[in-house]
């Protein structure tokens, strides 16, 4: 586990304990439990990978800031930032990231855009995925509460190419997705078509 410092406030004005305060207010324990366990992965490989351990743990410890926000409050966010209307017919799956940075811009005054993309994509991926990106999207895949078919497959592709573990991630989440008859959010389709040809072979069935 790396150690977490209360540096955040030097990136955003907030330090840790002020947003885990704030965490507090907006999630449940369990969400939160979930949350940490994020935050704690993403500041692991962002060290294995090069990255600032301190902006990949913040944008980490924000990702489900909007979880649990009432389907109303994205629907008034959609009207209010003039966003595709076409959002409205998805869920919170969707909304909690590609909406839910505007609610965390209004509650927190964050506004640095790497931070709120890596944010805004974290369950929908994007054709073009950044290191942070990244990062965030499998942290939040394969963080130490996760126990599910291949997510210790998914762990190792992730200390090793972020590429192969974007793949892997998204290729399971659309075979999930598609075997329970769940409509599927255009961009995901596009993460999968953009990573999928970096799959390795050895783990395209697992």
């Amino acid at each position: 586990m790396t150690e977490q410092t209360d540096t955040y406030e030097d990136l955003v004005g907030h330090s840790r304990a002020d947003l885990l305060a704030r965490l507090e207010q907006v999630m449940s324990p369990n969400r939160l439990q979930h949350v940490l366990g994020v935050e704690q992965t993403a500041r692991a490989l962002a060290l294995t990978h090069d990255y600032d351990p301190e902006r990949a743990g913040l944008a980490a410890l924000l990702h489900d800031y909007a979880k649990e926000l009432p389907d109303q409050v994205f629907l008034d966010l959609i009207d209010e930032q003039q966003l595709n209307p076409d959002l409205k017919v998805w869920g919170n799956n969707v909304w909690h990231g590609m909406v839910g940075i505007y609610q965390i811009q209004k509650d927190l005054s964050i506004t640095d855009p790497e931070i709120l993309r890596a944010i805004e994509v974290h369950t929908v991926g994007s054709a073009e995925m950044s290191l942070l990106d990244k990062i965030v999207y499998i942290a939040d895949y394969i963080e130490p509460g996760r126990d599910f078919p291949g997510v210790d497959t998914a762990r190792e592709l992730a200390n090793s190419d972020l590429n192969q573990a974007v793949a892997y991630a998204t290729a399971h989440t659309v075979s999930h997705l598609a075997t329970q008859g769940v409509a599927i959010y255009p961009q995901t389709l596009e993460t999968y078509n953009a990573y999928i040809g970096y799959l390795p072979r050895s783990t395209s069935h697992e």
